[in-house]
């Protein structure tokens, strides 16, 4: 039996929750509102959630990762009026053990509930990494609710041997990823082997991929064997795969499925037991869409699927990546320790970073190098770039403070942290969407590759921020 909070602002159907679920012997209570509800998360034990999507004017599934994140370690199942396709995709990327309509059967809502339990029972249990998967995992540095999830794919995913498909913007670190997953695994003493697709020649990748014999075409002046045989007992990495010209696809897919392949103008089979980790910052699903990319490699290379969140949706880890990095720089340039400033942390949190961990570890390098000789690091030791923006954004609305009123007669009323930058995370989405959409009109193919978001996050922001249908983006 589990500990069950229903968090739902309408008395009723909560108590008709409430109902469901306490004949069972579950201990069952029922708040109204989201903060009452992570409260009562902080005060005491709590096996699992159920919420209300429509929470907070619909702003359930954005606190949802702070609910999986309570000192009790809940499960969550959302509970909804009406069901929605994207919202369901969202709600279970988050983290959600399940996503129902509130008109389900009883019996349904109780089955879920059950196994959301019993995974929970099982979850907790210590399952520890081998001595040498630990030491692989302690390089990637964040503890948020989004980065744990990611590391808890991670591990199950270095715990075998199938595919692993990491997918996520430029600078979230998907190298890094595979790199652990890799050395976690049980082929650590063996090759990670490295492929930029991206870089590959489309004359030569087949040649670099399989290898060629000698005078199998011009230049070709003798035999050399190609990356997925030096993968051998080893993993080959593939990064941004979906550069793969579709000729190449066909042929590694045989690869793949066989772990056969002949040279280039070669007539012998030969084998080459590797493991495949491949990873990309482009929409793999609207590429099968488009016919750019094959269905049947992606569901080959998709058996664990890893989605590295962009930075601006971690915020809450950048103070332990800046402190982490500035160590490494400080020993890096035999530099004594240093320190930031509080302004310094503050301006970091307020600065969206396009280019993720790498273009804060490039600034950090920079910032470290303009402060060589003073003790602590300021705001005026980034680059002129970053601090030109961030101030840029404070004076968008023509008024001091950017527009917003800073009250002082009451400690009380000054905001946190949290909740400013949360809101100036809303204000830049919100007026980044409405730009994407003044550019591309309704083109939801080229708003996805503008802004390199996948189909269902852009969807949800459409959805979220434009008065006019999201639906009127879907082409």
């Amino acid at each position: 039996m589990g500990t069950i909070l229903i968090i739902d602002r309408i008395t009723e159907r909560g108590a008709e929750l409430h109902n469901v679920l306490a004949p069972s012997g579950h201990a069952v209570t029922l708040v109204h509102s989201l903060e009452e509800g992570l409260a009562k998360m902080e005060r005491g034990a709590c096996d699992l959630v159920l919420l209300n999507a429509r929470l907070n004017g619909g702003q359930t599934l954005e606190v949802l990762p702070r609910i999986l994140d309570a000192p009790c370690s809940p499960e969550a199942v959302i509970i909804t009026e009406t069901g929605d396709p994207e919202e369901a995709e969202i709600a279970i990327k988050k983290g959600a053990w399940d996503y129902l309509e509130r008109s389900a059967p009883p019996e349904a809502i109780l089955l879920s509930v059950n196994r959301a339990l019993e995974y929970r029972t099982q979850r907790l249990q210590p399952q520890p990494f081998a001595h040498h998967g630990q030491e692989a995992f302690a390089e990637i540095i964040g503890s948020s609710p989004l980065m744990k999830a990611s590391l808890e794919v991670a591990a199950q995913a270095a715990a075998g041997d199938a595919p692993v498909l990491i997918s996520g913007e430029t600078g979230t670190g998907k190298e890094l990823f595979a790199s652990a997953i890799h050395e976690a695994g049980s082929r650590a003493r063996k090759n990670f082997v490295v492929v930029d697709c991206a870089a590959l020649p489309e004359n030569l990748v087949e040649s670099i991929l399989f290898g060629h014999e000698k005078g199998a075409f011009t230049g070709a002046d003798r035999a050399r064997e190609g990356l997925i045989k030096h993968a051998d007992g080893g993993t080959l990495f593939l990064d941004e795969v979906g550069e793969l010209p579709p000729a190449v696809q066909k042929s590694f897919l045989r690869v793949l499925q066989e772990r056969r392949f002949r040279h280039l103008g070669g007539k012998t089979e030969l084998e080459s037991n590797f493991r495949i980790i491949a990873a990309t910052n482009q929409d793999l699903d609207a590429m099968v869409e488009d016919g750019r990319f094959r269905q049947d490699l992606l569901f080959r290379l998709r058996a664990f699927h890893i989605e590295l969140p962009p930075l601006r949706e971690r915020l809450e880890d950048l103070r332990e990546l800046a402190y982490s990095h500035l160590e490494k720089l400080c020993a890096e340039y035999r530099l004594p320790p240093k320190d930031f400033s509080p302004e310094f942390l503050d301006t970091l949190s307020r600065y969206p970073w396009p280019g993720n961990v790498r273009e804060l570890f490039n600034a950090l390098e920079r910032a470290l190098v303009a402060a060589r000789q003073e003790a602590v690091i300021f705001p005026k030791h980034l680059p002129t770039g970053i601090r030109v923006q961030i101030t840029k954004a404070a004076f968008d609305n023509n008024s001091p403070n950017g527009g917003r009123q800073i009250r002082t007669d009451s400690f009380s009323a000054f905001p946190k942290l949290r909740d400013r930058r949360e809101e100036a995370i809303r204000e830049v989405e919100e007026q980044y969407v409405q730009d994407l959409t003044a550019l591309v009109g309704g083109d939801i193919q080229k708003g996805c590759q503008l802004s390199g978001l996948s189909r269902s996050r852009l969807y949800y922001l459409m959805k979220k921020y434009q008065k006019s249908p999201a639906a009127d983006w879907l082409k």
